[in-house]
């Protein structure tokens, strides 16, 4: 099943101790997975140019401390600051972590987990509060200066109180580790591994647990076993192996390519149905989970780092130099072992392609909960007719390197079979770019997605492989092309600035300056139109623009925070570097009289959609204002004029060009 969508109702809460687990792991994970790459560049430098690796490299290898010390902590801190207050969140989490990482003599990893999501809460609180009450024109000083010193607090806290802290719950779990190998209890980790896989738990173990002990451990002794706890292939293989041989039906005939994706490319939710139809099933998993952990201990081995996704062709590039007999023999044993306890349930009582449907639901729905949405949350259908132009499709996961990988390989040649000049790429949720034309995710992920791409069209999918929406899609892309005009001004900005507008604000309202009539002179003085501005935040460029509407006698002071309040709502960016802040609902009867103010800011303001470097903020009343909102969406067509206009320092050139 699949639909295009454009909107949807909020993912319901849900409560309990497995969502709460869930949130915090993909919490984690967002911190993590962004950066995965960084982590396995460090992991080929430790590999290739250590006194102990390939091709030993004294220079070279003088990057692996620094990189592990401070340039992986301050990534993930970055990227849980910006998780909770965007690019500022993230700078104060840099900056916070900072103080854990020089005050530890270990890598800080969990130090930064804690510092760059509290120093974006802290930011976020601040702006939240202090930004009602700059004065207009202290925007900038009060951002930096605010961020420099609440970032020093932060880092300081960190050094005294935080980093200490840290490095001692660390040296204890690393202490509990050391006890558990020291005792051969690592296998019993498999117990609540492979099925928190399967329940979608695993971003918690995983990035909360075992990867940070596996980081610090790698950077002692060049490897860790902990990275092959959960990223193990062989349990899987073992049992969809089982299926391709004792299965029956669709479920034999669909088995073996299952058993492709998950070992070569790494997807391991491909066998989670294949579990849960039949429920003994875990304890295949289980057992042959232990099986390979317990290979692992034995032959000693373990990764440079972390191997993701968890296919084969990831664990060889993470094995240490002469590493890869004692990883490739754990997931051999896993496999067999998996494969053995498969077979013989199998024979005892073969499953059916009801059994499979069943699953595959059951998946589903776990998903589903794992991203706390209830299965019983509908979508509204939309069309490409949505977006007047598709110039960019974002494949999207929760990691953005797996099955949206594989979606977007696919879609990406049927682009080019049909000569569609479509850039198609895939990302992580987290990493959606703004410039998103169409967003094609599955269908739990859906609501998050549109919260990182508000202006795109969304497609929801149950499955990224061989899914026949995508034929729909290149039919619908072809259509649209052959009867797709050339202005780059999306219809729906256009539909904003001379129909939308005009029957959200109020017929009646009443000009209190000349006497009640407008004309273009009164609704666009040149006195309202700024110049050289430096660039702010979007509520501060929304909140200026509101002031300068009152200060022209446009509105009432309330009638700013209606703007902020509509911002909340939905985008007023419209495309070429312009947005159009106003505000709508109870907003119309704070307007006076028609009025547009027009504020320039050359580095451009950042609105969810694009960047402006024109902020026109309006105020209408009736239809007077109309004709010089036609006026703007007619310059704007062509991109070339928003450019000049955005560096002009003659008010007169963009009055010229917008007044009537």
């Amino acid at each position: 099943m699949s639909t295009l969508e454009q909107s949807a109702p909020a993912p319901k809460k849900t409560g309990g101790v497995k969502q709460a687990t869930q949130k915090f792991g993909r919490f984690l994970s967002a911190m993590v997975m962004p950066n995965i790459g960084a982590f396995i560049a460090w992991g080929f430098l430790t590999a290739l140019f250590i006194e102990a690796g390939y091709l030993p490299n004294e220079d070279l290898a003088s990057l692996v401390d620094p990189m592990i010390k401070y340039l992986l902590p301050l990534l993930i801190a970055y990227s849980g600051g910006k998780a909770i207050h965007d690019h500022r969140g993230g700078v104060l989490g840099a900056i916070a972590a900072m103080g854990v990482i020089v005050g530890a003599d270990i890598p800080m990893f969990i130090g930064a987990m804690i510092m760059g999501p509290l120093a974006g809460y802290v930011i976020k609180q601040f702006d939240k509060y202090i930004g009602s009450k700059t004065p207009s024109g202290f925007e900038m000083l009060v951002n930096n200066f605010s961020a420099g010193i609440i970032g020093m607090l932060l880092a300081i806290a960190g050094f005294y109180g935080v980093g200490p802290v840290v490095s001692a719950f660390t040296d204890l779990l690393a202490s509990g580790v050391d006890a558990i190998l020291g005792w051969g209890l690592l296998p019993l980790a498999s117990i609540f591994i492979e099925p928190a896989k399967i329940l979608f738990l695993n971003n918690a173990i995983n990035h909360g647990i075992l990867s940070p002990i596996g980081i610090q451990q790698a950077g002692e002794f060049g490897k860790s076993i902990m990275f092959l706890l959960e990223a193990n292939p062989g349990p899987g293989l073992g049992l969809l192996l089982a299926y391709s041989i004792f299965g029956k039906g669709s479920i034999k005939g669909s088995a073996p390519g299952a058993a492709i994706i998950h070992f070569f490319g790494g997807i391991h939710e491909v066998y989670f149905p294949y579990v849960l139809m039949k429920p003994i099933m875990f304890v295949s998993v289980i057992v042959s989970g232990m099986a390979g952990v317990f290979t692992f201990s034995l032959l000693d081995a373990g990764l440079i780092a972390a191997a993701s996704p968890g296919s084969i062709i990831a664990l060889m590039l993470m094995s240490p130099k002469g590493g890869y007999i004692p990883v490739i023999a754990g997931v051999l044993v896993a496999a067999v072992v998996s494969f053995l306890l498969s077979s013989l349930f199998l024979r005892r009582s073969a499953a059916t392609d009801e059994d499979l449907d069943k699953a595959k639901e059951a998946v589903s729905d776990l998903k589903n909960s794992s991203k706390g949405i209830s299965t019983n949350d509908t979508t509204d259908t939309a069309d490409l007719n949505n977006k007047a132009q598709i110039n960019k499709i974002i494949f999207a996961c929760d990691a953005g390197m797996g099955s949206s990988a594989m979606g977007a390989t696919s879609f990406r040649k049927k682009v080019k079979n049909a000569g569609l000049p479509i850039e198609v790429t895939n990302t992580a949720i987290e990493n959606i770019p703004q410039d998103a034309d169409l967003v094609v995710t599955q269908q739990n992920l859906t609501p998050r997605a549109k919260a990182k791409a508000p202006n795109a069209v969304h497609v929801s999918i149950d499955n990224f492989v061989n899914n026949p929406i995508y034929d729909k899609l290149i039919e619908e892309l072809k259509a649209k092309a052959e009867r797709s005009e050339t202005s780059p001004v999306p219809e729906y900005a256009q539909e904003d600035l001379t129909e939308s507008l005009d029957k959200t604000f109020p017929e009646n309202a009443v000009n209190t300056e000349n006497n009640g009539e407008n004309n273009g002179s009164g609704v666009l003085r040149k006195e309202n139109i700024v110049l050289q501005l430096p660039s702010v935040s979007k509520e501060d460029a929304i909140r200026r623009a509101g002031e300068s509407l009152v200060s022209a006698g446009y509105v009432q002071p309330h009638y700013v925070d209606a703007m902020i309040e509509r911002e909340g709502v939905a985008t007023t960016y419209i495309g070429n570097g312009v947005a159009i802040p106003h505000g709508v609902g109870e907003a119309k009867k704070e307007i006076k009289t028609s009025g547009i103010v027009i504020h320039q800011y050359p580095e451009g303001v950042e609105f969810e959609g694009g960047t402006a470097y024109l902020v026109i903020g309006i105020a209408g009343a009736g239809r007077e204002h109309l004709q010089i909102l036609t006026k703007i969406a007619e310059a704007i067509e062509d991109e070339s004029t928003v450019t000049r206009l955005a560096k002009v320092t003659d008010p007169d050139e963009l009055y010229n060009t917008f007044g009537v």
